[in-house]
């Protein structure tokens, strides 16, 4: 569960950084300050945010190829960043187990997106894994 605690901190903060253009650091300050995630955690929360800022451009390449009739700015934003984080673990983090990275990418789909948001999110990182094993 802290797990996805530290994975559910790192969405926000991509978020933010998305939408408002936001600082990466400042970001991850503010959402420590409003959420209890162990200390021990976030480090790999952490991990994730820089992880994915640093490949982003990867990352979003290799999203829109596996998102059928999807370019990467028309997908809603949340959708956008659970993927990035996902794909950010799944690409750049070998220690890291995919098949859990998008399990809890569907769980935080759950609870921050729209209804057709898991199965999407899914079905996208689905195909990038079958396509990087």
């Amino acid at each position: 569960m802290s797990r996805r605690k530290a994975r559910e901190c790192a969405f926000k903060v991509l978020f933010q950084v998305d939408q408002v253009t936001a600082d990466a650091q400042e970001a991850f300050k503010y959402v420590l300050e409003e959420s209890e995630l162990a200390e021990k955690d976030q480090g790999f929360s952490w991990d994730l945010v820089e992880g994915t800022i640093n490949h982003l451009k990867d990352i979003d390449e290799k999203i829109a190829s596996y998102a059928r009739d999807w370019t990467i700015n028309r997908m809603p934003t949340v959708d956008r960043n659970i993927m990035r984080l996902a794909a950010c673990e799944i690409l750049f983090m070998p220690e890291a187990q995919p098949v859990v990275a998008i399990d809890e990418a569907v769980e935080i789909a759950k609870i921050y997106g729209d209804e057709n948001s898991p199965s999407f999110i899914n079905a996208v990182l689905d195909r990038l894994l079958g396509e990087n094993q």
